[in-house]
């Protein structure tokens, strides 16, 4: 492992291994944590037990882990390695091979789609959140001005209710009971599924049919922007401290609603269902592509956060071994999120005397209607809707720091005057008006149309056209043995011969297989019984394409804009790597970078910048100096700027 700070020598200057310009993580924790609140989404809790339960249960954690090892920890490794060795953000790293840089915009296209609804599931979370604030969950009884006839409660009124309800039935005729027996036949409505759709989303019936803004979700929308801002108004200075938080608190609430869940009734016959295994799953191909794209999507591979985040650390830290660390508790976190959801569900499931089958959902599905009626049935219910509500806005956070944050960076590298970085805080600011404002249609009446259409097609198969061009850029066009050497050179050691293999062969081949899969499995989306009309489809997958027709768009203005006579020596030039390309800071640039004459080129800082450094470095010397005469060992203590 090479030092991260060479001890300091009187008369030499001093190394430190950070980039004042841009800043760098505060400590190794925070990237850790960041990275993890990164890769922990909501998709771990609401979508992860659900795809295990149908997919064979403990079955599923075969394909799943295999692929974690071929493909999720490898592309992990991948991005935080590319980033880390550029300090850039999603545009400036391909200075490697500046033809594919739409890529890097394909990366914020996706990211800002995401970033969009991501912080409208958020509100919603809020609004649960501020809902919960009451001695009695609203969704708990069916006696309230938005149900319907057809709503049937888990939870038996009390009182008044109960009198009227005797009164009712002692003069309920024969006629009236079979119309009773016909209504129980057809499938109940929950008091929590009409609290969702009558009441927070007022649901329209189509979604060209925008209705209204709800103004309470838009007030939430609001809340969840300006705390997202305000945790990254010194980038990741701030959000790095904030991480401490929102990584760790929701596994204290995921212990805490696990070890109620356990304890309930039924709770046995749920964890039953999450993890009997049916092996004779394992032969189906549906399996398969399930877990190479749930850990594909899980990890955040492609959306340009991993390279953003890696980008803030030391040259010389060892990403090897964080990617090993965040991918391992990213997944992990799935599989304990399963036992906390499957087992309230199966107290449920019991409570109703049906199959779990019929209580378990995913989605929003999941999060705002079957876990929450679950709730009601518990002793102090308002406090473990708290709880859970928390978890989910603390967990949707963590992954919203760093879509903004991928897209302030790659402005704020992009352009790169003195200007800009001064007023980074301004950029953020900007993005996030800009994201609040786009997510307003979200919060009409078809809002929940609008969130699941981009849900499914923004981010679908567009983030592994992306990540394959990725990793054949890396490994064929720039060229694996060079790729290679550079990690030596950053980590001081050679990645580990599996990496190398899963790089260059394994990983895209599990790639492409995602691929395919996702185009053979396709199906037109639904939201429960609607279906949605072609022109939204049109617009799903016009969503798709505007992140991908970024990389043929702009490799070919490049090739125009390249030098050489014929198309082949544009092609040629337009692929290797810029002048720029390689470690940010002038004392890592060593053994290729180090060429005769290039630091005038190759320094990205500018002169007023480089000047400051040199005194500091002066001033440092002089100090040094002075404690070195008593014949003390100095270490260089210089904070980061």
């Amino acid at each position: 492992h090479i030092p991260q700070c060479s001890p300091a020598v009187p008369g030499e200057p001093v190394k430190t291994d950070k980039i004042s310009r841009r800043g760098n993580w505060g400590n190794q924790i925070e990237f850790i944590l960041t990275s993890v609140g990164y890769a922990v989404g909501l998709g771990n809790v609401w979508r992860f037990p659900y795809l295990c339960y149908r997919n064979g249960g403990g079955a599923f954690m075969f394909p799943y882990f295999i692929m974690l090892v071929f493909c999720g920890i490898p592309l992990f490794f991948l991005e935080l390695s590319f980033g880390q060795f550029a300090s850039q953000g999603c545009l400036g790293v391909w200075r490697i091979s500046p033809m594919f840089k739409g890529v890097g915009y394909g990366m914020m296209v996706v990211s800002t789609y995401i970033g969009i609804y991501y912080n409208v599931v958020i509100c919603i979370a809020f609004y649960y959140f501020f809902s919960s604030m009451t001695n009695l969950l609203p969704w708990t009884y069916c006696n309230n001005p938005w149900n319907t006839p057809t709503c049937n409660g888990v939870v038996t009124p009390r009182g008044i209710n109960n009198t009227l309800a005797n009164v009712t039935r002692s003069l309920v005729t024969g006629a009236a009971e079979v119309a009773v027996e016909v209504v129980n036949k057809t499938k109940r409505t929950s008091p929590s599924e009409e609290y969702w759709k009558h009441y927070v989303l007022q649901i329209s019936d189509d979604i060209g049919n925008f209705g209204e803004v709800r103004l309470p979700i838009l007030g939430c929308l609001a809340v969840s922007w300006v705390v997202v801002f305000l945790c990254l108004i010194r980038g990741v200075k701030s959000s790095g401290k904030v991480v401490y938080f929102t990584a760790t608190f929701p596994y204290v609430v995921l212990t805490i609603l696990f070890i109620r869940g356990i304890t309930l009734e039924g709770a046995v016959t749920g964890i039953k269902y999450y993890l009997t295994p049916q092996w004779h799953k394992i032969l189906d191909a549906k399996v398969w592509g399930d877990a190479a794209s749930q850990i594909f999507y899980s990890l955040g591979c492609a959306w340009g956060g991993l390279i953003t985040m890696a980008s803030y650390n030391k040259f010389h830290n060892n990403c090897y071994r964080d990617s090993i660390i965040i991918s391992i508790t990213n997944c992990a976190t799935s599989v304990y999120a399963g036992f906390v959801i499957f087992s309230i569900l199966g107290f449920m499931a019991h409570h109703l005397n049906v199959d779990v089958s019929e209580v378990a959902d995913h989605g929003p599905g999941l999060a705002f209607v079957a876990y929450p009626e679950a709730l009601t049935l518990l002793p102090i219910s308002p406090l473990w809707s708290l709880l859970f509500f928390f978890m989910l806005i603390l967990l949707g956070l963590g992954t919203q720091f760093c879509l903004l944050e991928t897209l302030v960076t790659a402005i704020v590298d992009e352009i790169g005057t003195d200007w800009i970085v001064r007023n980074k805080t301004v950029v953020t600011g900007g993005v996030a008006i800009v994201g609040f404002l786009l997510g307003v249609p979200l919060t009409t009446q078809a809002g929940i149309y609008w969130l699941l259409l981009m849900d499914n097609y923004a981010a679908s198969f567009s983030l592994v056209i992306i990540s394959c061009i990725m990793c054949i850029c890396i490994m064929y066009v720039y060229g694996h043995k060079k790729y290679f050497k550079d990690v030596e050179m950053m980590l001081g050691f050679p990645p580990p011969i599996f990496f190398r293999v899963c790089w260059r062969f394994v990983s895209p081949i599990i790639i492409s297989f995602i691929l395919i899969f996702t185009v053979i499995q396709y199906k037109p989306i639904t939201y429960n019984d609607y279906v949605y009309p072609g022109w939204s489809l049109a617009i799903g997958f016009l969503m798709a394409m505007s992140s991908v027709i970024c990389i043929p768009i702009y490799a070919l203005y490049k090739i125009a804009k390249s030098e050489g006579t014929t198309f082949l020596e544009r092609l040629k030039n337009s692929c290797k790597p810029d002048v720029k390309w390689g470690p940010a800071l002038n004392e890592h640039r060593i053994g290729l970078y180090a060429t005769p004459g290039s630091e005038g080129e190759v320094e990205v800082r500018p002169l007023k910048e480089e000047l400051k450094e040199k005194e500091d470095e002066k001033r440092d010397e002089i100090s040094l100096t002075i404690q070195g005469s008593n014949g003390s060992t100095a270490h260089n203590t210089t904070p980061s700027a």
